[in-house]
């Protein structure tokens, strides 16, 4: 069963007790879609200052709309287009502080400022990316990128 912890400490020591509460939270399940869904929850319930949680995961050689917590979504995105798109043809993750001035921006939500996209690996392939928007500018720290970096290895384990 799930319990809200206080998260205390630096903000990587907050991510990774996060980490730790996701494996918890995920052992013994095979099933990718519960376990991307708790994901998105978990750290929608964890994070400030965001207005979507989410996965696109590859399929057919696009991104497609997986688990998420927000506003409805984008549901394709083409590889190599967007932010998103990016991250999955770069196998990097992407920290934008200004959504707008990114080139070829895909505006899912017009509230979005920021986003950070971390690509989700397995065996050197992307198998999709997790996405978070915020409606601030320059929302996501580099310590958020290693926090959440932390998360998506956690989170591999169970996929």
């Amino acid at each position: 069963m799930f319990t809200q912890t206080d998260y205390s400490g630096s903000r990587l020591d907050q991510y990774k007790m996060l980490s730790k509460q996701l494996d918890a939270l995920l052992e013994g399940e095979k099933n990718n879609i519960a376990n991307l869904s708790n994901a998105s929850s978990l750290l929608n319930q964890f994070l400030e200052r965001t207005n979507w949680v989410g996965f696109y995961l590859i399929e057919d050689g696009e991104l497609v709309l997986g688990p998420f917590q927000g506003l409805p979504a984008c549901v394709r995105i083409p590889v190599g287009k967007g932010v998103c798109g990016t991250a999955v043809a770069d196998k990097k993750t992407m920290l934008i502080e200004d959504v707008q001035a990114f080139p070829g921006h895909i505006a899912c939500d017009a509230a979005s400022r920021s986003e950070i996209v971390i690509p989700l690996m397995k065996e050197d392939q992307v198998i999709g990316v997790l996405d978070i928007d915020s409606p601030e500018l320059s929302r996501f720290t580099e310590e958020d990128q290693q926090g959440l970096e932390l998360f998506t290895e956690v989170l591999m384990k169970h996929l």
